[in-house]
């Protein structure tokens, strides 16, 4: 938890796994970059499904293109992995790039981008490619509104050869960093990674909150592993094609879990009624909508809105993966299906997901930095229409309400030299898009300095 909260506040942990998209996407067979693909590798193709595959830890939901589900269990290792080469690493490989830097390591959520199937000559490529997949994520609320929240680093992994396994047929074999490779467990579009690979290279950004994995290819496709708890401290991993205008849905859907600690709000036939307690994750229940209303559970505050999604927010049954026994707010969010916005619930919780990570407030000045008549203050507020209040010794500074830069001396101290004094600076999002009061409880940041006269 980043330091300088006021408040934390506790989301109910959710085990919604990875999903591709729910809708018809023509193939695309491509070579990646533009470049005649390296030679095949001697390793094997993707076995076909259901064949032993040791150590298969990873447990991933998948959309078929007629829009069927399935789940399958695929290995955390690629046999596509390249070897560490003998003599060391390739020149650039391991480089970390600033995409986007709006602050600190503790005030922002950091996102790392990492390229896979980019040779040495591809690297720009990677990079504009990391830039566009975080434009497509960012075109989605809330991540527009705040956007100001985040950083996002790019970690170049050099490969040997260019493009991925499986494009643009599964009988393509390429060696790369990260072993990505399509045709997963026999489905075409499930993109899969080396997992210990993924995590090597996000060591080496500052902070990883959020793990991207762009793979060099125009085919649409991409996965989730939304059971993935690396020791550096992001939840999940998302992998998606670097060259497909449309694969940063998958991202976005992915984020719904690892952030908003959504649940899935699709089902699929076969899977009976639920019978189990009420689920911890905001956006299903056991409950309809009366008895929501009755009980003041879940949704209940959204009831009858319009939602962004479209339609209004009520209790339709089905989500979860279950047909019957459990109720999602909406019809169809891009919890269902991908290409749609947050429903109210989705957005409230993917915010209240952000700053778990990221903090309503910053400053250059740390605030262990003991402050004289002679300084000037200056703090930052990412969000949009942040309201700030200053304190001193408690009582506010009313003249100082929404400045972000103060200087000290205006305080006119009085009172012996070497006085200590507290000034404090709090930080409160006024979003109408969070509504829960335990929720709104992490809007508010503080930051205080000691100040001598």
């Amino acid at each position: 938890m980043r330091h300088g909260r006021l408040v934390t506040t506790a989301l109910a942990g959710v085990t919604a796994l990875a999903v591709l998209c729910s809708w018809p996407v023509p193939a695309v067979a491509a070579a990646a970059a533009g470049e005649p693909p390296g030679p095949a590798a001697a390793v094997s193709a993707p076995a076909p499904a259901g064949a032993a595959r040791p150590g298969a830890d990873h447990q991933v939901e998948v959309f078929a293109e007629d829009g069927g589900i399935s789940r399958a269990r695929v290995p955390a290792a690629s046999p596509f992995t390249s070897p560490r080469p003998l003599a060391g690493p390739a020149a650039g490989d391991g480089t970390v790039t600033p995409v986007v830097r709006n602050g600190g390591t503790d005030s922002k959520l950091d996102v790392v981008v990492i390229g896979d199937g980019y040779t040495a000559a591809e690297q720009e490529k990677f990079l504009t490619d990391a830039a566009a997949k975080w434009q497509e994520i960012t075109a989605v609320e809330p991540y527009t509104t705040y956007r100001a929240l985040f950083n996002v680093w790019a970690v170049q992994a050099v490969s040997a050869q260019s493009g991925v396994s499986g494009d643009p047929d599964r009988a393509t074999v390429r060696q790369t960093a990260l072993g990505s490779y399509f045709w997963c467990e026999d489905v075409e579009r499930l993109l899969c990674v080396d997992t210990a690979a993924v995590d090597r290279y996000a060591a080496k950004a500052p902070q990883a909150d959020l793990v991207l994995v762009v793979a060099n290819s125009a085919k649409y496709g991409g996965a989730g592993y939304n059971d993935v708890v690396s020791p550096l401290g992001y939840s999940g991993i998302a992998t998606v094609s670097g060259g497909n205008d449309r694969s940063g849905q998958v991202a976005v859907h992915e984020t719904g879990h690892s952030l908003g600690l959504l649940a899935d709000e699709y089902f699929y036939d076969g899977q009976g009624t639920y019978q189990g307690d009420e689920p911890t994750e905001a956006n299903i229940t056991a409950l309809t909508a009366d008895q929501l209303r009755r009980t003041r559970a879940k949704w209940y505050r959204w009831l009858g809105r319009t939602s962004p999604d479209g339609g209004t927010v009520g209790a339709y049954e089905g989500g979860g993966y279950y047909p019957t026994g459990l109720y999602r707010p909406t019809d169809n969010s891009i919890m269902r299906s991908l290409g749609r916005a947050f429903n109210l619930p989705g957005r409230e919780a993917m915010i209240a997901g952000f700053y778990r990570y990221a903090t309503t407030l910053s400053s250059a000045t740390p605030s262990t930095t003991p402050l004289t008549a002679a300084d000037r203050l200056t703090v930052e507020l990412p969000a949009p229409g942040t309201r700030l209040r200053w304190y001193l010794d408690g009582h506010e500074v009313w003249s100082w309400r929404d400045r972000t830069s103060v200087a000290v001396a205006d305080l006119r101290l009085v009172g012996p030299k070497g006085l200590r004094h507290r000034l404090t600076a709090v930080a409160t999002d006024p979003t109408t898009a969070v509504i829960d009061p335990e929720l709104r409880a992490s809007l508010t940041d503080a930051l205080s300095w000691g100040v001598r006269r």
